[in-house]
């Protein structure tokens, strides 16, 4: 007794099972997390260290290349990445694919703390990080409030950061922007050089007056109580009457002698905007595995709970950014592409079954075999996202194939007079070997992408693991519900009746006939026409592929997407202030908000995508859905870009669609090499021609401008003379120039910073800084030139090294045309050019697009000889596979056509399309090999007559799995909303592979069967004829002897 015998005399045991998986996919479904893409694992590691008032070069010396040298011995590293700038040090340490980049960071932690004494006494702890792109902000807010500035921050920073930091899913909580209170202590330089004191002094009176100190513990019989010097101020009158220094007559001079206690601000480098309003910036990151649509509505609510709770304070939260909507209106829409696909493909089954109870048989299968899918996506740690989603609205398709294969099969029986029980059982079992054959090949196409590492790996894993489930329910659902429900309520329609729906079959069968006799005699020809047939399609397929060299499809890592926000990124004169910054900055956001498609501008003064600088400003902006306006993102986003350059003089402007970052250039070549001027004419080069190439925007290299600075040359001998120590000169200028925090002024529960410096000192002047006084341990007031040459010059804002070699990156935005196909013309462009001691790698998106369309290719590769291999187990034979592997190319003609029709690029996702191709195609030709050799081997017909008969008997299975698959991508193809630029691509590319595959392997196929066939007939002839030849020649000896 078989699976299929079995299922059909015990539906009891059946129902129990399949109703135990649907409880179990529906339990697993609600717990599974819904992200917009599944979690990329990045093994990668940044330290980020501070070297307060250190300069780019001083930083790279004496911090970055230290710390470079003990990283790299690290065990599994690939690559090393550093960034050297004003007062910090930034590594990237990418390791090799699978490694545990927890390991990692403590193995880090080691190395850097067994060199820390080599690094200067004023660097402050290195800070090392594990890099998680799933750890992203997935909401950004804008708080105001009609509280004192102060006072607000102070309510944002201790009562509703941590309140949202707590939240379940919640990673970080950041706050940016606003103003916050500080002790400021204003110290008037003239005055102190009456007293005769230095700003060292005031610093230490300070430091010394306010102290908190634990003495001990006093003790009696009945108790112990412990002693505290508790000498912090109380109030700021306490910090005004502090004791400098005690003059020889007896006077005190205090605080308040020789500076001005000012309740202030802390200096503002950043500053938030909302549409024109100031506002505290609130960002919200979501833990590794957390829901980021259920992380976001839960801060969302937290939110509107602050609010009420602080309504007498007018505290409001405005939405900047909200990656939860873009991701639930992505989902929402796969979701409605699934329900679309499934309705598309049960009418498919009813017009080629035209029969309801039949079609509706077949549509069991589909939530029957989807359902258990996400029993294993829980198991695995999956999440509902696009890919996953999308995989499921692709497999409908795929899940209604063997069913149609099994009900047609049985229907044919039932037509010879058969019972539906005998009709059943008789048709499954006699089908069930190419159902095996054909879901087999579908798995073994999805497997090496269910596998595959890499930066795509979980991308193609979390899209092919739900397909090879789904596509394995769907051969045990057609072996054992199909058959069970077929054997109970399959019918033969009744088309001598004149009911609507019996005219209707008549009509179908008709059309059918006619298409099936006009293909009889196409391919009857086309047997006979083999050499014209071949050669038609080599043409085809040749003429297919040289639509890529000829530019009609272009290439790039991903499509282009319109979320609807883009990133406007300002770039002033390094001198300028973040006073003066913002000045310019609401010159810009002015034009802007002129658009009538924007809903919303949210400004960061003062911030770049990954560091504070006082020159860069971001703008987020965010337009009307794409339905509701003209012009694509990337179109406004170019636009604006110009208008702003064009209108405010001194200001580089440059656009971004990328959603994630404005630091996303798809466009990166790493320019290296010993001879760093040599490594600035090679960028200057390749700059240039980056500018020339079609499609390039905002060129530029990684790194700003040299900024002017004054620089000091201390004169030790001079130092030595005078009586001054480097260490004491050196704590005087941080806290001329940056100012000292380190003790801080506590207020009822709260603790501010206070601020020690010297008032009006301008650090751009040679004469404030020439001017600066220092008193050497005789009393003596000392101004800095007398020990220092101060001279102005040029600094380097930021120095780079990759892989411990100085380096510069140029970096370019594209705009009209696919960034692959631009990255291949600029490489083209520079080959040849390159002086033999520079080095030159890709970076960013280009890197990306060169490993992802490798793991792809070895993907493509790996499920053909997959294929192979398995159908040359299940046939045995060698040459069988290779017929059925013919349809593969005669699926890329479609396929790339359609995507030049289309004007899709070949992307990440156009080219899982392809490998989902490899699957579905050789279906096609199985199912005519396998019929074809019946006919030959079992029934005794002529190759002629097989390839017929076959032709005849599989069209209409072959026509009808093809169609569902077909009209079930095409809601996929047309969709336009959210998300729709990731599936479009995918889904032109199945559609246009499995038409032309269809059209084709209906002839291609048979010919080639036929020529395999007489190929071996020949050889066989050939081998007997040596054989007859043999043996008349034994005979022959054997009479003579």
């Amino acid at each position: 007794m078989n699976i299929v015998e079995t299922s059909m005399k015990k539906p009891l045991i059946i129902t129990v099972i399949f109703t135990m998986l649907a409880l179990g996919g529906l339990i697993s479904f609600k717990m599974l997390n819904l992200n917009l893409l599944p979690k990329f694992e990045l093994p990668v590691l940044t330290v980020q260290t501070v070297y307060p008032g250190a300069g780019a070069s001083e930083v790279e010396t004496s911090v970055t290349k230290k710390i470079e040298d003990a990283l790299s011995t690290l065990e599994n590293l690939k690559k090393i990445n550093s960034t050297s700038m004003e007062g910090v040090s930034v590594i990237a340490v990418t390791l090799n694919e699978g490694s545990d980049a927890n390991l990692a960071v403590q193995e880090a932690q080691r190395k850097i703390s067994a060199i820390k004494s080599n690094l200067p006494t004023d660097v402050l702890e290195p800070s090392i990080n594990k890099v998680a792109l799933d750890e992203k902000a997935i909401l950004n807010v804008a708080a105001s409030s009609s509280m004192s500035s102060t006072e607000f921050y102070k309510l944002v920073e201790d009562r509703i950061q941590p309140r949202l930091a707590k939240l379940p899913g919640v990673g970080t909580v950041k706050i940016s922007g606003g103003r916050e209170r500080e002790i400021r202590v204003n110290i008037d330089e003239e005055r102190l050089k009456a007293y005769k004191l230095s700003v060292l002094q005031v610093l230490q009176a300070i430091q010394t007056s306010n102290m908190e100190i634990p003495a001990g513990n006093v003790e009696n019989k009945e108790a112990v109580y412990s002693v505290r010097l508790a000498a912090k101020y109380s109030n700021l009158n306490d910090l005004r009457n502090t004791v400098i220094a005690t003059t020889p007559n007896g006077g005190k001079v205090k605080v308040m002698d020789v500076a001005e206690v000012e309740d202030g601000v802390v200096e503002q480098k950043l500053i938030n905007r909302i549409n024109d309003r100031d506002a505290i910036g609130i960002s919200v990151q979501k833990q590794n595995d957390a829901n980021a649509v259920n992380v976001a509505d839960m801060a969302k609510k937290e939110l509107k709970a602050v609010e009420a709770e602080y309504a007498s304070s007018n505290v409001k939260f405005e939405i900047a950014t909200d990656d939860s909507v873009y991701t639930r209106a992505s989902a929402n829409g796969v979701v409605i592409d699934l329900v679309l696909a499934i309705l598309i493909v049960a009418f498919v089954c009813f017009i080629f079954l035209h029969n309801i109870r039949s079609a509706l048989i077949v549509m069991v299968a589909v939530p029957l075999s989807i359902i258990p899918a996400f029993i294993v996506m829980y198991m695995l740690g999956y999440s509902l996202n696009m890919m996953s989603l999308m995989a499921l609205s692709l497999v409908v398709g795929i899940l209604v194939d063997d069913s149609i294969v099994v009900i047609e099969n049985i229907s044919r029986h039932m037509e010879k007079g058969k019972t539906k029980w005998q009709a059943a059982l008789d048709g499954s079992k006699q089908i069930m070997f190419t159902c095996l054959a054909i879901t087999l090949v579908i798995v073994v196409v999805f497997l090496p992408m269910a596998i595959s590492g890499g930066l795509i790996g979980n991308i193609l894993k979390e899209f092919a693991m739900p397909i090879v489930i789904a596509t394995l329910s769907s051969l045990l659902v057609s072996f054992t519900v199909t058959p069970l429900l077929m054997s109970r309520f399959g019918t033969m329609p009744d088309d001598t009746r004149m009911s609507l729906s019996a005219r209707f079959s008549r009509y179908i069968e008709r059309t059918f006939d006619s298409i099936k006799n006009w293909y009889t005699g196409l391919l009857a020809k086309s047997l006979k026409h083999k050499a014209t047939i071949l050669a038609v399609t080599s043409v085809m397929f040749i003429a297919s592929f040289a639509l890529i060299p000829t530019g009609f499809i272009g290439f790039a890592f991903m499509p282009d997407m319109d979320r609807g926000e883009y990133i406007v990124t300002l770039d002033m004169n390094p001198q300028l202030t973040v006073y003066e910054n913002n000045q310019l900055t609401m010159k810009a956001e002015k034009i802007i908000r002129t658009y009538p498609e924007v809903l919303r501008v949210y400004t960061n003064v003062g911030m770049s995508a990954t560091t504070t600088k006082n020159n860069i400003t971001t703008i987020a902006v965010k337009l009307v859905d794409k339905d509701k306006r003209k012009m694509g993102v990337a179109d406004f986003a170019q636009k604006t870009k110009e208008d702003i350059m064009r209108q405010i003089p001194g200001v580089r402007a440059r656009s971004s669609v990328s959603a994630e970052s404005s630091a996303n250039e798809p466009i990166q070549l790493i320019v290296q090499g010993a001879d760093y001027e040599h490594v600035q004419q090679t960028a200057a080069m390749i700059l240039e021609i980056i500018r020339k190439t079609p499609g390039t925007t905002d060129a530029k290299y990684s790194i700003d401008d040299p900024r002017q600075e004054v620089q000091v040359k201390l004169d030790r001998e001079k130092m030595s003379a005078l009586g001054l120590s480097v260490s004491d000169v050196g704590t005087t200028l941080r806290t001329a120039l940056t100012g000292n925090d380190k003790s801080k002024y506590k207020e009822g529960n709260y603790e501010y910073d206070i601020r020690v410096g010297i008032d009006n000192f301008d650090r751009t002047k040679l004469d404030d800084v020439s001017k600066l006084a220092f008193i050497n341990k005789r009393g003596e007031i000392i101004e800095l030139r007398q020990f220092a040459a101060l001279t102005y010059g040029l600094g380097p804002s930021a120095l780079e090294r990759t892989d411990r070699i100085s380096s510069i990156t140029v970096k370019s935005n594209v705009i009209g045309r696919p960034s692959g196909t631009v990255g291949s013309e600029i490489k083209a462009a520079i080959a040849g050019k390159i002086p033999s001691d520079i080095t030159i790698k890709e970076g960013g998106m280009m890197e990306q697009q060169s490993t992802a369309f490798g793991s792809l290719g070895v993907a493509f590769l790996a499920g053909i000889v997959l294929i192979y291999l398995i159908m040359v187990i299940l046939y045995n034979s060698l040459t069988d596979p290779l017929i059925v592997l013919f349809s593969i190319p005669l699926s890329m003609i479609g396929a790339l056509l359609a995507l030049a029709l289309t004007m899709n690029t070949l992307n990440i996702f156009s080219i899982i399309g392809m490998i989902v191709l490899v699957g579905l195609v050789a279906k096609n030709a199985i199912l005519l090999v396998d019929f074809s050799n019946h006919m030959k081997y079992d029934k005794g017909y002529t190759t002629f007559n097989a390839l017929i008969a076959a032709g005849n008997e599989r069209m209409r299975p072959i026509l009808m799995t093809t169609f569902a698959m077909i009209f079930g991508m095409l809601p996929i193809a047309l969709a336009a909303g959210n998300g729709a630029e990731m599936k479009n691509g995918m889904a032109w590319v199945i559609i246009g592979g499995l038409a032309s595959s269809m059209i084709l392997t209906l002839i291609v196929v048979p010919v080639v069967y036929y020529i395999f066939d007489r190929l071996g007939a020949k050889r066989i002839s050939r081998r007997r004829q040596k054989l007859i030849k043999k043996v008349k020649a034994r005979q022959l000896e054997a009479s003579l002897a």
